[in-house]
């Protein structure tokens, strides 16, 4: 790889959504305790923070679906920063009544207020970031000052000309809900500045920040209200078809994610602008990008709107190589990984490799087969990233539980050892796989179990809400990481 690549020598990752960290209201937050928890990761040797994608989520906070490719989640805005800066008076903390979600929402709303009355100061930058993000925010406010003031019913169940976007329904819209149209702009300020500030202090402590890119975006976000010529969409705006996957290692009946897919041949027409534009944002919060779901960019599964699972798909295929050689004009060299799990043909490869991608590389998947299993760590490549597991598998603990006796049979006699060293055991093979990067989920450096996971694939409810506590951090842990990541050159 290049010299300046991110991926320049080994290193070592964790993997850990800001929604996760202790401290704030509802979830986690840019707050004291994201600073806290980068120390806690240089102190360990790590040298690479992965997050899920930023964006704001549905009720079902799914970052994988967000109503914007540009916005940041303002359920991730710390209120501490905004009370040091005199917008906000220190209070008792939420009502009675109030849940996570509702105190900061009451509370950003008060520091609006406060920023008008004595952020002077600020004005300048504030202006200077409406100019810098124009190209999405005055659009991304608009759709959410609507959608508020329409019980957050979805654009596409919006009065017509508000969903086909008819000029005049959109100027009286602007200015009938221009306090709301005004405090979305002001969060995404909050947000954006918050997390330029989380990320300088990381990259001070040689930390690397790694984020996610959904390749797919949310029906119902500003992104396809805004651009619906750039998504395939009939004249009301409804999805023709929609994204998923076939049935695969996570769901005998596939996976029906329900979002639209890509206008790809009006995409090339303008040199795939709107991807430059979801790039270049993504460019200004992360060192290091991870295509999720890749392989759609090669040839993605097609499934009609009307269907009930993801079974009666078909494939398609996608400009993937045109894509890449476009953004590579715009930016250079691309520092981003591409998630090639699932059904990977030797195309999907071709693109991977041809633009010098790095794949990943799961022990989760490894036993139970024969030698030539991609995942074991024998037939592990140095440019790649190497997992024990991703947010979409059960954590180490809980995987291993659950394995039936010859995966576990096949498990010990390729790695020596036994039951009592999981799930050190399988960290330790990451960290001593070839590949330049080695990540673990932060709930296999806490050793937790199944009840801990992040995501289920094809459950609807109760994903995304775990959080760690700092109890759960024992004084050894810092040795000891800094003792294996020595061990297997990863400092």
């Amino acid at each position: 790889m290049n010299q300046d690549s991110p991926l320049d020598r080994r290193r070592a990752g964790l993997l850990l959504h800001p929604t996760s960290l202790p401290g704030g209201h509802g979830n986690g937050d840019l707050g004291p305790d994201a600073y806290r928890f980068v120390e806690f990761m240089a102190a360990c040797g790590f040298s690479v923070w992965q997050t899920l994608p930023l964006g704001p989520p549905h009720d079902d906070l799914s970052p994988y679906s967000a109503q914007s490719v540009h916005a940041g989640n303002p359920r991730l805005i710390a209120l501490d920063p905004l009370v040091e800066a005199g917008w906000l008076q220190a209070d008792q903390g939420p009502r009675a009544e109030e849940k996570g979600w509702d105190y900061r929402q009451r509370r950003l709303s008060e520091a609006y207020q406060g920023f008008q009355r004595h952020g002077a100061a600020e004005q300048d930058a504030y202006a200077a970031f409406q100019r810098q993000h124009k190209y999405w925010l005055d659009d991304y406010a608009l759709y959410q000052a609507i959608r508020t003031a329409h019980q957050q019913y979805a654009w596409f169940d919006w009065p017509v000309e508000l969903r086909d976007r008819h000029p005049k329904a959109l100027a009286t819209a602007r200015q009938q809900y221009g306090a709301a149209f005004e405090q979305c702009k002001f969060e995404q300020f909050l947000f954006y500045r918050q997390w330029e500030s989380l990320k300088r202090f990381a990259n001070d402590r040689g930390i690397l920040i790694f984020g996610d890119i959904p390749l797919f975006v949310g029906y119902d976000s500003a992104d396809v209200w805004a651009r619906r010529d750039a998504f395939q969409l009939d004249q009301e705006g409804r999805r023709e078809v929609v994204a998923g996957v076939p049935p695969d290692y996570f769901s005998a009946t596939g996976q029906l994610w329900g979002n639209p897919h890509y206008a790809w041949d009006k995409m090339r027409a303008d040199g795939f602008a709107w991807w430059k534009e979801r790039i270049r944002t993504q460019f200004t919060q992360f060192d290091l990008l991870r295509i999720d779901h890749f392989r759609g960019l090669e040839a993605y599964w097609e499934i009609p709107a009307t269907a009930e699972t993801a079974v009666n798909g078909c494939w398609r295929q996608a400009p993937g190589h045109e894509l890449f050689e476009a953004l590579q004009d715009e930016f250079g060299r691309l520092p981003l990984v591409a998630e090639d799990l699932g059904i990977i043909t030797p195309e999907v490869e071709a693109l991977r490799d041809s633009h010098g991608l790095p794949g990943m590389k799961v022990l989760h998947f490894a036993f139970g087969g024969g030698a030539d299993n991609p995942y074991l760590p024998h037939n592990h490549v140095i440019n790649a990233v190497a997992y024990t597991g991703t947010h979409d598998n059960d954590t180490t603990m809980g995987w291993f539980q659950q394995l039936d006796e010859s995966t576990r049979a096949h498990l010990f006699d390729y790695l020596g050892g036994g039951p009592e060293q999981m799930p050190d055991l399988l960290v330790r093979t990451v960290f001593a796989s070839v590949a330049r990067l080695a990540v673990i989920p932060m709930q296999d450096l806490l050793e937790l179990g199944s009840e801990d996971r992040m995501n289920r694939p094809g459950v609807p409810d109760g994903n995304w809400t775990w959080r760690f506590r700092w109890e759960q951090i024992e004084p050894r842990m810092t040795d000891h990481y800094q003792h294996l990541l020595h061990l297997y050159g990863r400092i």
